[in-house]
This record gives C-alpha cells, sequence and structure tokens, in this order.
C-alpha cells in the first residue's frame, strides 16, 4: 500500500516539473520556423524546403528543451534570442532617427549625420563604457554592494542606487546643480 502512494507521489512529483512554467522562447526552434516561411516566395515551395529539412526541426526543438532554454532559465536570456547585428531604428529626443545595431558586448549608435558611438559592456569589471572616435571612456560600473559608480564627465565619481533616486542624483551633479533636503 505505501508503495503505491510512493509511485503516485513520485508521478505527481514528476507532473508538477515538467509542466512548471519555464517553458522558454525556443528562440532556435522559432528562427528556423521563420526562415522557412520567408525561405521563398512560393507558399508551395517553403512547403517542399519544411518536408526535405523536417528533421531539422525535432534536433532544434531538443536543442531548445534541453540545452538552450536551460541555459535562457538559469541565466536570464537565451543565447539564441539574442538580436546580435539587428538594426533598429530608434526616435531620439531631438525627433531624429537613429539606427542602434545589437552588439554582442553592448550597442552601436550611428547618428542621422553618420556619427557612431558605441556602448559597450564590460563583464570582467561589471560596467559600461563608451566609445566615440577611438575614445573610450567608462560611463558607469556596478558595485558589489547592488550601487552603481557612475562616471561624471568633469572627472568626478558619484555613487547612487539604482533606481530613479539614483537616476536625478546623477542628473543633477551632473549639470551642476546640488538638492539638500530641510527638516
Amino acid at each position: 500500500m505505501k508503495i503505491k502512494y510512493l509511485k503516485v507521489s513520485v508521478m505527481l512529483l514528476a507532473a508538477t516539473l515538467l509542466t512548471s512554467s519555464c517553458v522558454g522562447s525556443f528562440s532556435l526552434f522559432n528562427r528556423l520556423a521563420k526562415w522557412n516561411t520567408h525561405a521563398t516566395g512560393s507558399k508551395f515551395l517553403n512547403e517542399i524546403i519544411f518536408i526535405i529539412i523536417s528533421p531539422a526541426y525535432a534536433v532544434c526543438c531538443v536543442a531548445d528543451a534541453l540545452v538552450l532554454n536551460t541555459i535562457e532559465f538559469w541565466s536570464g536570456s537565451n543565447p539564441m534570442a539574442q538580436n546580435i547585428g539587428k538594426t533598429q531604428n530608434v526616435t531620439g529626443k531631438d525627433g531624429l532617427i537613429y539606427a542602434v545595431t545589437t552588439l554582442k558586448d553592448g550597442y552601436e549608435v550611428k547618428s542621422p549625420k553618420g556619427e557612431v558611438v558605441k556602448f559597450l559592456y564590460d563583464q570582467q569589471t561589471d560596467s559600461w563604457s563608451q566609445v566615440q572616435n577611438g575614445k573610450k571612456t567608462e560611463i558607469f560600473r556596478f558595485n558589489d554592494d547592488g550601487t552603481i559608480q557612475a562616471n561624471l564627465q568633469d572627472g568626478r565619481h558619484i555613487t547612487v542606487t539604482p533606481d530613479e533616486a539614483g537616476l536625478f542624483e546623477v542628473n543633477m551633479a551632473q549639470h551642476g546643480a546640488s538638492f539638500y533636503a530641510m527638516r
């Protein structure tokens, strides 16, 4: 009788683990499907391609389920879901359209005038830097205590919290203003 309850308990535990909400994005499978649907201008030719490469769908699905979605679950990002090399047009505060390209370690922003600025993340120092005209300048770095060290244009450093109050404090320090609280 106890063995029966043990088997039922194991089955229920396995079912809860298999049906949890950590499904993942299945990026590799979706990329293959997207490519297949746009491979040619004819849906009939696309179907023939699908039939020929159908084993690739199974391989991609298994790779997503066992490897890539697991990486996504534990790290928070799927290696295949990143849009490395893709460019998006973004409207700036000035109303102009900027081309933003996703790089492996950051972003490249090209202005309508052709000026290029890169924002790069350095994993070793846990910091973001700006590269313009060949000159690299660290913008900010994450501290071990959860705060951020922001580097101001005049060479000063300021440590703030990663929230709206910290952003306000950096903005005030950058523009030479001070904010004092009164009791």
